[in-house]
């Protein structure tokens, strides 16, 4: 029975049938106080039904990769029903590109999937350069470093898909190697573009500057270290028979479910199905290249695990040769209507541009500055058109859909990112399984939320 309370504030008056979930009128209209939601919808047991519990786990479960939540119905130990509940990362990045000229959506987009900016940013750039018409006009240097930046990057993400899937069932070592191997990467990262992360490296028309022979040696020399280290986690894992216990037929998804689902990546890969995009619609010149793709047959967390080693010794030997055919070049697309500025010098102070090197642009003309300002400031124009740019990403294909009506901002960018849509294999996964192989068959899909989020 409803009950009517008077507040001291002649304007209120509170109605409420529920005491946890009350509702007031103010001279504005009513207002509705509301709580739960998921509880709400969860039925009461049928008549000889046994009792069931729903557990939430997450968003701040450590296993759970990150804020993603788990809404799991649970009779005894055995998952009867998982949920996946996402949007704790929401950042609108998409939205938020309608509003920043071509060249700065670049720093928006590496931002989402956070453990592969690189893929991000070249997925992206690969679409406005075909909105442009400039595809064939990028530098093969420029295509040539983005592939060796891109293979890199699949390294450190499987590491850390690694590190983390061993961290959660137990390997504490792992965990360890993984991250070490990583901080290798995550060195040249940020001593080729000057950011470990969200580096804004890969931009319209090529990369923001060139990469020296200094950095070309260090790289070399640290392959080597890269694939004695990875050693270790091999001889670790593979045919240990905890590890297996832990991720043999766990997680299972076949054929027929990665096709229903839209599944992708590691995990269609481990259906027995050779599907890379690096090799069935290249990109970047990775036709030139020679590389197996790494398939295996279990359908499981273990296959997975598998493949993920086998693709970081396959990028380590794309990464030679990328070095091998590295050849003096521009990096950035000759069109100064496009192409921002790819010679950069520091100053004194290890910060901007060196005095020398704004002393060189703005001796060259007046009408040579005022264009760099203008391209800067506004930006270049796209022509209208759409056009969908995808790309094989360490967690599957990873495609952008850019709008342009013809102006210096896009109209939408929405990408299509592998974590997000592979997450509807958990249910199909979990289900019927207990509640600890749920943490296996997450850390096989190794979903990174900021890139299901956006």
């Amino acid at each position: 029975m409803s009950t009517e309370n008077i507040a001291a504030d002649e304007d209120v008056v509170f109605e409420s049938a529920d005491p946890y979930a009350p509702s007031y009128d103010t001279t504005t209209g009513t207002v509705f106080t509301v709580s739960g939601g998921d509880w709400d919808s969860i039925a009461p047991p049928a008549e000889g039904e046994k009792e069931r519990i729903v557990v939430n786990m997450g968003p701040q479960h450590p296993s759970t990769h990150g804020v993603l939540r788990l809404i799991l119905e649970l009779d005894g130990e055995t998952v009867t029903e998982a949920r996946c509940g996402i949007g704790y990362l929401h950042t609108g990045i998409e939205k938020n590109m309608e509003y920043r000229t071509w060249t700065q959506g670049v720093t928006f987009v590496t931002r989402m999937d956070y453990l592969s900016p690189f893929f991000n940013e070249t997925a992206y750039c690969l679409g406005v350069e075909k909105l442009l018409g400039v595809t064939d006009q990028v530098p093969e240097r420029a295509s040539t470093i983005r592939v060796m930046m891109m293979e890199l990057n699949r390294i450190s993400s499987h590491l850390v898909a690694l590190a983390t899937g061993g961290m959660e069932l137990g390997a504490l070592t792992a965990m360890i190697f993984g991250f070490r191997e990583r901080e290798l990467i995550l060195d040249i990262f940020e001593m080729v573009s000057g950011l470990r992360m969200n580096s804004a490296y890969v931009r319209p028309g090529g990369v923001a500057q060139d990469i020296t022979d200094d950095q070309v040696a260090r790289i070399r020399e640290t392959l080597p270290l890269l694939r004695k280290r990875l050693k270790d986690t091999s001889d670790l894992l593979v045919d240990n028979a905890i590890w297996m216990g832990r991720t043999v037929g766990v997680g299972y998804l076949d054929l027929a479910g990665c096709m229903a689902l839209g599944v992708t990546g590691p995990i269609l890969r481990s259906t027995g199905l050779p599907h890379d995009l690096r090799k069935s619609q290249p990109y970047c010149g990775y036709e030139n290249y020679e590389f197996t793709v790494q398939t295996q047959t279990t359908c499981d967390a273990y296959g997975r695990f598998l493949i993920r080693v086998g693709e970081i010794q396959q990028s380590l030997g794309i990464v030679e040769q990328a070095l091998d055919r590295l050849r003096p070049g521009p990096v950035m697309i000759e069109d100064k209507k496009i192409a921002w500025p790819a010679r950069l010098s520091i100053g004194s102070d290890g910060q901007g541009n060196s005095p020398e090197h704004i002393k060189e642009i703005m001796s060259e003309s007046m009408e040579a500055l005022i264009h760099h300002f203008k391209l800067v400031t506004e930006g270049f124009s796209v022509p209208a058109g759409q056009v969908y740019s995808a790309i094989e990403s360490p967690r599957g294909e990873l495609g952008v859909h850019i709008v342009s009506t013809g102006g210096t901002r896009p109209y939408r960018v929405h990408y299509r990112d592998p974590s997000f849509t592979n997450l509807q294999a958990v249910a199909a996964m979990s289900e019927g399984s207990m509640i600890s192989d749920v943490i296996a068959a997450v850390a096989s899909i190794d979903p990174v939320m900021g890139g299901v989020d956006r």
